[in-house]
């Protein structure tokens, strides 16, 4: 996992937990470290310890995406807005697998790739009730 790609209140996972980041720092060797809190522990940890969470349809929910087409070589799941669609490629090569904006395909296989790109789009964290970690901002 890339610390350059981490941002404040991505999702990632430490020791089959899931935290949402709260801080990213270099420690005394300029190695990547991230502050890490879930409701039950709040933590640092090298920025190489945490995992990324794979998107799955779990989580797709959790985030507000809902199942709108499946067939035997993929699942869509679509949000309320129009343009943005995830699809799940069930064939082994995975090719169409990923975030649909505007008909644009974006290889997008992780929570925190997510978090990033609808940040960027809506200028906001995408909302979800999943464990108290992330709270939609209006």
């Amino acid at each position: 996992m890339n610390a350059a790609d981490l941002k404040i209140k991505n999702l990632v996972e430490y020791k089959n937990q899931t935290y949402t980041i709260t801080e990213i720092f270099h420690g005394r060797n300029h190695d990547y470290f991230v502050k890490i809190e879930n409701d039950i522990h709040s933590i640092s940890v090298p920025a190489d310890a945490i995992t990324p969470i794979q998107i799955t349809e779990e989580w797709l929910e959790k985030f507000g995406f809902l199942r709108t087409y499946s067939s035997e070589q993929r699942i869509r799941y679509e949000r309320p807005e129009a343009f943005i669609k995830y699809d799940i490629d069930l064939s082994s090569k995975k090719i169409l697998e990923g975030l649909k904006i505007y008909g644009n395909s974006i290889r997008c296989r992780y929570i925190h790739e997510f978090q990033n790109i609808f940040s960027c789009l809506f200028g906001k964290e995408p909302a979800t009730s999943s464990f108290g970690l992330l709270k939609a901002e209006s």
